[in-house]
């Protein structure tokens, strides 16, 4: 005669999780290659075509302004920003430090990683420090 065990598990129920309105990455790149601060073309170039890259909509073409740097020393370089039909991709960038912020929000999930990538390739940065966000966590909440 064999002896068999049957083991009878009941399946845990299924969590779910609530759908944030969207997702922000928020990345501080210390020590980004010489220049790429005062860059106009560069950073224009980097908010025309990540967009394209994360799978994003633009609603308008980027825009990118100077910060004075004689009236605001500290502050000198650029920030812009690239409006899209999901949210926005904005940067600002700190000539003093070499630094530069990016803040990526979008109402659509992407690839975080990818993101990373692609703001190293443009700006070289020797550390890239990285938060993200779920936003609206409520949003859909019935």
């Amino acid at each position: 005669m064999n002896d068999q065990t049957v083991t009878i598990t009941k399946a845990a129920p299924k969590i779910k999780k609530p759908t944030p309105f969207g997702y922000e990455l928020l990345l501080d790149l210390y020590g980004c290659k010489s220049g790429a601060c005062d860059d106009l073309a560069l950073c224009y170039k980097f908010l025309d075509e990540i967009v394209s890259y994360l799978g994003m909509e633009k609603q308008a073409p980027p825009d990118i302004f100077y910060t004075d740097g004689v009236r605001f020393p500290d502050k000198a370089g650029l920030s812009g920003w690239a409006p899209l039909v999901e949210s926005s991709i904005v940067i600002h960038t700190l000539t003093p430090k070499d630094y530069i912020s990016i803040d990526i929000y979008c109402c659509k999930e992407f690839d975080i990683e990818k993101a990373k990538t692609f703001c190293r390739s443009f700006f070289s940065p020797k550390r890239v420090d990285a938060q993200f966000i779920l936003r609206g966590v409520d949003y859909y909440k019935e």
